[in-house]
This record gives C-alpha cells, sequence and structure tokens, in this order.
C-alpha cells in the first residue's frame, strides 16, 4: 500500500478515533467519580471500599467534576467545557496533593491526575471528534 494511501486512509479515521479516545477518557473518570461517591468499583482511594464524605473539601467536590465531567465528556455534551474544568482539576490535584509528595509523578502517585490533565487539555483543543451527542443533535461545531 503507498505511503499516499496508508496516510489518506489514517486520517479519514482521526475524527473516530478521537471519539474513541474521548469515549474511553470521559468512562475513565467517571468511573473514578462513581467510586469516590458511592463506594463502587473498589471505593473512593484510601478507604478500603468506602466513600468520601460529602461536602468535605476538596475530595468530595473532585469526585463531582469527575463524575459529571466525566459523563458529559463521555457522552459528547459540552465536550470542551467539561473537559476544560476537568483538566484544570487533576492541575489542582497534582499541584496541591502530589507535587507535595515529590517533583516527579513516577514518585508522588501522580500518574493519574497528570495524565488526565493532558488528555483533557487535548479534549478543549480539539473537541468531540466525530461521534458525539452535541454533534448527532447539530450542536457541535463541524471545524
Amino acid at each position: 500500500m503507498p505511503a499516499a494511501t496508508l496516510t489518506a486512509r489514517v486520517d479519514a479515521a482521526r475524527p473516530y478515533v478521537l471519539s474513541l479516545f474521548r469515549i474511553v477518557v470521559g468512562l475513565l473518570f467517571a468511573c473514578h467519580g462513581a467510586a469516590s461517591l458511592f463506594g463502587i468499583l473498589g471505593g473512593a482511594a484510601g478507604t478500603h471500599g468506602g466513600t468520601i464524605p460529602a461536602g468535605t473539601w476538596p475530595g468530595w467536590y473532585a469526585a463531582v467534576i469527575q463524575l459529571v465531567a466525566g459523563v458529559l465528556v463521555l457522552l459528547g455534551v459540552g465536550t470542551r467545557s467539561a473537559a476544560f474544568i476537568a483538566s484544570g482539576s487533576m492541575a489542582y490535584a497534582y499541584f496541591d496533593v502530589h507535587q507535595s509528595v515529590a517533583l516527579w509523578p513516577i514518585q508522588n502517585g501522580g500518574e493519574a491526575s497528570a495524565m488526565f490533565c493532558w488528555a483533557f487539555l487535548l479534549l478543549v483543543f480539539t473537541g468531540p471528534g466525530a461521534l458525539s451527542l452535541d454533534r448527532a443533535f447539530g450542536r457541535g461545531s463541524r471545524g
């Protein structure tokens, strides 16, 4: 297969692969929030299957952002706005919680926070891809 043909096929698949990326990232983020709020999927980190008490700062608020933003990104509804808020919350988590332990994510347990932060920031700039509810109902940008 000529390189030009392969490049054309990869370029044609880009909006769909971006959608799959968005769906997986949104699902994983929503699972973190659901675990912390409802004790499912193993519960909140460090609680041995428990939940974060309602209203506690910053954990409970972070879990609400994770659940709501994760579901919105998963469905492709307000993707850029939800991803912006999610990215900011993960930047806060990394710099406030993890970096006080050590500088590097591998040393401070902040790999997930750093990866989510950058994945959501990417979605802010790329949008939801070809498969989203906003696009299905004509509310998403075509660009």
